[in-house]
């Protein structure tokens, strides 16, 4: 058995078992994603989920599940499960006896003297999903009878039992092909034996999807069944399903397997988890390199995308990835924007801060690859545009005022990280002079004219040379306050926020640091340290703070106002430690390493082998949201590599 494994006294529990999700993804963008029963309990699950561009940018549910029934001496045994209202039916979960990850996800079922391995696995590059099928023992003639349950639909809706639905199939080489509605890709289900196929066309009606239920969705849909497969097999046979959008080479899908196996980073402990997961949020697709924010719901953010590349790639050694994606970002700059969400064809540019994170992927990059010399040649004229228009102003009032600080916000928008918006306000609205958002734009120029002085660009250095120290001297005096000891969140002219947020920990941390005192430093790592730092992350405001919500429940409203008033976020942790060991050196390892080390635990709990977006503010902070998110693994690695640095200075 692997690292992360489960047996069956937890498996046949529900209540445990149901809240245990398993995703794994591939750099075509597709995934597979349930529970460890599989038991599908979101709308968001699936067998096989693929991006299907010319629909409508998003990605698709084609197979949302397969059920597997074992027949022998005229008894069928179901090893599926399913919920209906007020049932689960069938119960194939009492037959699993085992459950772990490593490779890939391996379930042991035992039905009387029958044992039967499945084995499943993404292929890397393709829309396709392989499942392997050993019959360990059996002591009279087996047979395996398997029927897919299709959705045919966004990730996001749900599907319906309609009259368009088409319900013929092709025959191909051991398999059909089938495609419920026009305009959508055959998909071909296939083995590496010859089976009986029986078209039966059904719809089931009403599967529940509990997480939907609780995070209230519409949490009812019909699955369509075009019929069902069957096959004999023996003691110590293998058989393979295959699923995908192209039709499948059948005598090879045995050495394609064994193939994808051996390239498998092995999930045999909790670093190789963090490495393995990093992975799975990079998609190779039409000759671009993107990062995925989060399994399930997210796509490609901008702010995500550069917030997370350098712990997702570089702590690898993979170089060549992280320029792709700054490479690839950089074809969809627009003014000084990247698209912070949507689709390439409808893009939505209205992060103020994805443009500043840039600067910090590529200082990550360059520091890395140790190409300083080379770096304006070849992103010089991107820089200089971005910095321009944040200068001299661009939309959502975002300028350099006369302090040298940046300005943002126009009503109605939220153009932080902190971007929850209800009923069309802003829960945080921050409004003025951002304190993250400043300590960016300080560093961003500080790297730009580093960048410049090298390449020996004059004309730019005598445009922004004193600009750096007029930041750095307004930054403390509308910031900072000695009585109370750490810095404000927002300013106004007139106003200042005082909520004890974690965005100040960006003022410690990056690169080139817009605070140069040591003790204002301490003082700010402190009182975060003290009110905002869990086992888990930093909360997003304090909880002695009479907004503060603890625990992150309900509707999309309730949640999105809780979003950042109080939930802990795992990512804020990279910045925090980057911070904290630069003050307390090789002193402050302890702390930072027994942090990293307490997420070994999330291992085995809600996204198995990776970590969630969001824990709940509260102890015993509950995981949250998606259940695999890019910059919270990420900035996992980039600690793991900090404490390493500092144990051999």
């Amino acid at each position: 058995m692997g690292y992360i494994k489960f047996d069956k006294t937890q498996l046949i529990n529900l209540e445990y078992s149901l809240k245990r999700e398993v995703l794994r993804s591939n750099r075509a963008g597709s995934y597979a994603f349930t529970t460890i029963v599989g038991c599908n309990t979101r709308k968001y699950h699936a067998l096989l989920a693929c991006p299907l561009d010319h629909i409508d940018g998003g990605t698709h549910v084609l197979l949302s599940s397969l059920d597997e029934t074992v027949i022998q001496h005229g008894e069928s045994f179901n090893l599926g499960i399913h919920k209906f209202p007020g049932v689960y039916e069938p119960k194939g979960h009492k037959y699993i006896r085992d459950f772990d990850t490593d490779p890939v996800m391996n379930t042991i079922y035992r039905v009387g003297g029958v044992v039967l391995k499945k084995e499943m696995l993404l292929v890397t590059n393709e829309e396709r999903m392989l499942i392997r099928y050993t019959l360990i023992d059996a002591h009279s003639p087996t047979k395996l009878r398997f029927k897919p349950f299709l959705a045919y639909r966004n990730i996001h809706a749900l599907s319906k039992a309609n009259l368009d639905v088409n319900t013929k199939f092709t025959s191909v080489v051991n398999g059909v092909k089938v495609k419920m509605y026009t305009g959508y890709p055959s998909l071909f289900m296939q083995f590496s034996k010859k089976p009986e196929y029986i078209p039966v066309p059904h719809w089931y009606y009403n599967v529940e999807y509990l997480e939907e239920q609780n995070r209230g969705y519409d949490f009812h849909e019909d699955l369509y069944v075009p019929g069902y497969f069957e096959i004999p097999i023996k003691k110590g046979e293998t058989i393979i399903f295959s699923a995908s959008t192209n039709i499948a080479v059948t005598q090879t899908l045995n050495r394609q397997f064994n193939k994808e196996l051996s390239g498998r980073i092995p999930r045999d402990n909790f670093e190789n988890c963090l490495i393995n997961s990093a992975q799975q949020f990079i998609v190779n697709k039409n000759k671009r390199t993107e990062v995925i924010a989060g399994f399930p719901w997210f796509g490609r953010w901008g702010r995500d995308t550069f917030i997370s590349l350098p712990g997702l790639t570089l702590p690898l050694g993979d170089l060549k990835t992280c320029k792709a994606v700054i490479d690839t970002m950089l074809t969809e700059l627009k003014g000084g924007f990247f698209p912070n969400a949507g689709s390439a064809d409808n893009p939505c540019y209205n992060s103020v801060d994805a443009p500043l994170w840039f600067f910090w992927s590529l200082q990550q990059y360059c520091e890395f690859a140790r190409c300083h010399k080379h770096v304006w040649k070849e992103y010089g004229k991107k820089i200089k545009k971005i910095l321009s228009e944040f200068r001299n102003g661009t939309d959502f009032n975002i300028k350099m005022h006369e302090n040298g600080l940046l300005w943002q916000g126009a009503p109605g928008t939220a153009l932080t990280w902190m971007d929850a918006v209800v009923a069309g306000k802003p829960v945080t609205p921050r409004r003025g002079f951002a304190v993250e958002i400043n300590a960016l734009w300080y560093n961003a120029i500080m790297f730009s004219l580093t960048a410049a002085k090298i390449a020996q660009d004059r004309k730019f250095i005598l445009e922004w040379i004193g600009i750096p120290e007029l930041i750095q001297k307004s930054f403390l005096d509308t910031f900072w306050d000695p009585t109370k000891g750490y810095l404000a969140d927002c300013c106004e002219y007139e106003t200042k926020d005082w909520s004890m947020r974690p965005n100040q920990v960006f003022a410690t941390s990056l690169p080139y640091c817009i605070i140069e005192n040591e003790e204002i430093k301490k003082s700010i790592l402190d009182i975060v340290k003290k009110e905002l730092l869990t086992p888990k992350g930093l909360r997003t405001l304090s909880p002695k703070d009479s907004n503060y919500v603890g625990i992150y429940q309900g509707d999309q409203n309730q949640r999105d106002s809780s979003y950042h008033q109080g939930t802990v976020w795992p990512w804020l942790l990279g910045h925090f430690a980057e911070g904290y060991l630069r003050i307390h050196g090789s002193a402050g390892v302890g702390l930072i390493e027994k942090i990293y080390n307490g997420f070994e635990e999330d291992m085995v709990i809600h996204g198995i082998g990776s970590i969630s977006e969001i824990y709940d503010g509260d102890p015993p902070h509950h995981p949250n949201g998606t259940v695999s998110q890019a910059w919270s693994v990420a900035e996992l690695l980039r600690i793991k590599m900090m404490i390493e640095q500092f144990k051999e200075e």
